[in-house]
């Protein structure tokens, strides 16, 4: 079943109409879905780059790496775990920072 059943049709001139469409598409969303989102009070970011998806591969190579070395290290007895692991969650932080900064809406205040 649908969840919104309420239409409403709204008048705009052609210049807002161009901004709707390439504010819709910086931020990766439909217009339907960008208007409901400034209603409810978002303002959504735009989508980062390609440098940016670029970057986030090889952070996530680099804690695969990480991971792969401290489950043989730790086999092997030759790895301090406490350190390493206050590195491995320093990683992690870090990627979700990334994350939260190009990808997350904020509501706006």
């Amino acid at each position: 079943m649908r969840k919104r059943d309420i239409k409403k049709q709204v008048w705009i001139n052609e210049k807002e109409n161009k901004m709707l469409k390439s504010n819709a598409k910086k931020v990766g969303l439909n217009e339907s879905e960008y208007i409901r989102s400034l209603i409810m009070g978002y303002k959504p970011k735009e989508l980062p780059d390609k440098k940016f998806y670029q970057d986030m591969d090889q952070l996530r190579g680099i804690s695969i790496n990480l991971n792969q070395i401290a489950k043989k290290a730790n086999s092997l007895g030759m790895i301090d775990a406490p350190l390493y692991k206050k590195n491995y969650e320093k990683l992690n932080e870090f990627i979700q920072k990334i994350k939260t900064t190009y990808l997350d809406i904020e509501k706006e205040k």
